[in-house]
């Protein structure tokens, strides 16, 4: 039986990190409140070392706080501020949700246990802040947390196929290296 795995990207892979970071600034802006922060920690756990997963995770977490304060224009009040903190910790603790699942699950379910186990993390932590500070939750109905859920399994699967690519782009130079 054939594993599907993601190949661990050594954290010199420069093409991998801006990339990653690149394609994070675009879908905070793309997409604003709803960046895949949840299917980036994940292939970032799947495709890193710890130390490097979670300083990616951090970077585009980053990024999207730059974006959404620079160019989306974020008021800068208290509240913005607390849930742009808020959406940084949840998404690192992601990151490990997803390093644990993917860990615990069986042959090849290990990258779609990753992802829907942040993905879970994320909502639910969202959720109970929203729900714990008297927000609205009206907006958690099916619909719109299955559209979020599409916009993070693009953005993890999209990466991932850019991963094996990485790797593979990593693999030709060591050995055309060793040819020489």
């Amino acid at each position: 039986m054939t594993r599907l795995s993601l190949p661990i990207i050594e954290e010199r892979n420069l093409l991998w990190s801006g990339a990653f970071i690149l394609v994070g600034a675009f879908f905070s802006l793309a997409f604003a409140c709803a960046a895949p922060l949840a299917g980036f920690a994940a292939i970032a756990a799947l495709t890193s070392t710890r130390r490097n997963a979670l300083a990616l995770t951090a970077a585009i977490w980053f990024a999207n706080q730059l974006v959404g304060f620079t160019m989306l224009h974020y008021p800068l009040d208290f509240e913005t501020l607390a849930w742009g903190g808020a959406l940084g910790l949840i998404a690192l603790i992601c990151c490990e949700t997803a390093r644990f699942a993917a860990r615990m699950s069986i042959g090849a379910g290990a990258p779609f246990a990753a992802l829907a186990a942040s993905f879970l993390v994320y909502e639910g932590a969202l959720f109970a802040i929203t729900r714990a500070v008297g927000g609205d939750v009206s907006h958690y109905a099916l619909a719109s947390v299955a559209r979020i859920f599409a916009i993070n399994a693009g953005a993890f699967f999209g990466l991932w196929a850019f991963g094996i690519v990485c790797a593979a782009i990593g693999a030709g130079r060591r050995v055309a290296s060793l040819r020489v």
